[in-house]
């Protein structure tokens, strides 16, 4: 059996601290830019019963980057004997974690039987509180999104939101059979840390965001649901899916921005996501820029979809549907070209600031808007940075980000999933490329 303890425990480190950079969730979205027989797997599995749980879930964490492994090669790649192999894949497969395939014939020996996670092992929720909506997802092991509700606000409060998750929640519940319901590893929220901060930017009463302060949302939830709840900052969460479903194969450190409501961000550094001191690294909406008179700003004064909103009201437009759909805006020029060719220019200064601390090999715009806009985006973006000075550093590539508007919900739901049954691989080892 898998502890439910997370390994990181039994090695003596701290209980919160979840680190992104040896696992995939699930399925990746499409990834027709990058080389993924480039990707670099977990290794270094131990044959001792004292880190047997360790050994289990380096076998899934390699088992989930790959799709689908034979014992054999397991074996190769970790270097555990076949025998602690076998019976770690028995004990998987019985729990129902894992699943057997049809045996690959044609070779000398023993015909090869695949082994691949099995989607309804487990399945986990994640709940992405925003600034002007809240999502809940329910995935199953592959990260397959298996339930999806949003509600959408004029600015958060506790209450509504906490009475949103919970109905949610207990819906989701509801859908899945009994015998499985103890398959659920537990909720991860995604939120801004500091929610009460910028209340004047999404209109909010005065007073009315200090109901954040001091709250312990996850306590709260978790004693109304009856499961396990982990907190994470939005954009770390968003930046921890890029890296596991998006770009983490191609680059080993890229800096990384989300925009929503507010700009946000994130830094991997050697395929892990860099939670910082307090877990509030890569906040790069505060990111101090340069505004039209030349006093200094912050990037989320312009690169955020808030700035857009503002536009939208200013020509007597209704800006609601850029919260109800993010991914079909539609009729809404010229505001977008207006919104972009004022954001771009600050992305462009961003991502230069930030390559001069460190030598980032990209850096990755994603946000909860159509693709479409996020290309032209991106392409105005480049366009700026090339009239940057840059002499001194060397300019990074700026990038999409492959996972889109549901990069936080996700990155959520995977927390518990990170938690209760994947690897925190600087525990025992360091990533090496194998022969």
């Amino acid at each position: 059996m898998i502890s439910n303890e997370p390994i990181r425990e039994r090695m003596g480190r701290a209980e919160n601290r979840l680190n992104w950079e040896i696992s995939d969730l699930g399925e990746s979205v499409p990834t027709n830019e990058l080389q993924l027989e480039n990707v670099i797997d977990p290794s270094g599995g131990s044959n001792q019963s004292r880190v047997r749980a360790y050994n289990e879930r380096l076998v899934l964490s390699l088992v989930r980057r790959h799709g689908s492994l034979p014992k054999s090669e397991i074996a190769r790649r970790t270097g555990l004997s076949a025998q602690t192999v076998s019976v770690i894949m028995r004990a998987l497969e019985a729990e129902g974690l894992l699943l057997r395939g049809e045996p690959t014939r044609g070779r000398v020996g023993q015909p090869s039987i695949p082994m691949s996670l099995n989607p309804d092992g487990a399945y986990s929720i994640g709940l992405k509180i925003g600034r002007r909506s809240a999502d809940l997802v329910l995935v199953d092991f592959l990260g397959n999104e298996r339930n999806f509700v949003r509600k959408t606000y004029p600015y958060p409060l506790p209450g509504a939101i906490l009475e949103f998750a919970v109905e949610a929640v207990e819906g989701f519940v509801d859908q899945i059979a009994i015998r499985k319901r103890n398959r659920i590893a537990g909720i991860g929220i995604s939120m801004p840390f500091g929610l009460w901060n910028w209340p004047e930017k999404v209109d909010a009463p005065t007073g009315s965001m200090d109901a954040w302060r001091g709250l312990d949302i996850g306590g709260e939830l978790s004693d109304a649901v009856g499961l396990p709840v982990l907190v994470q900052n939005d954009a770390t969460c968003a930046c921890g899916a890029e890296l596991v479903f998006g770009r983490g194969a191609q680059y080993s450190d890229f800096v990384y921005f989300f925009i929503a409501a507010f700009a946000g961000g994130g830094i991997v550094l050697n395929h892990a996501v860099y939670p910082g001191r307090t877990g509030n690294a890569g906040a790069l909406g505060t990111m101090p820029v340069w505004g039209e008179n030349g006093s200094p700003q912050q990037l989320i004064d312009h690169a955020s979809i808030h700035e857009l909103e503002k536009i939208l009201l200013e020509s007597g437009r209704d800006p609601s549907p850029i919260w109800l759909q993010p991914d079909h805006w539609d009729d809404f020029e010229p505001a977008i070209d207006k919104w972009i060719n004022d954001a771009a220019p600050h992305l462009a200064f961003a991502i230069a600031s930030a390559c001069s601390v460190i030598d980032f090999e990209a850096a990755v715009i994603d946000g909860a808007f159509p693709e479409s806009v996020k290309d032209r985006l991106i392409q105005a973006t480049r366009s700026r940075l090339e009239c940057l000075d840059l002499q001194g550093i060397d300019p990074p590539e700026v990038v999409k980000g492959l996972v889109g508007s549901s990069a936080r919900s996700l990155g959520a739901a995977g927390l518990p999933l990170f938690s209760r049954f994947l690897l925190d691989q600087n525990v025992l080892f360091k990533e090496q490329e194998l022969a």
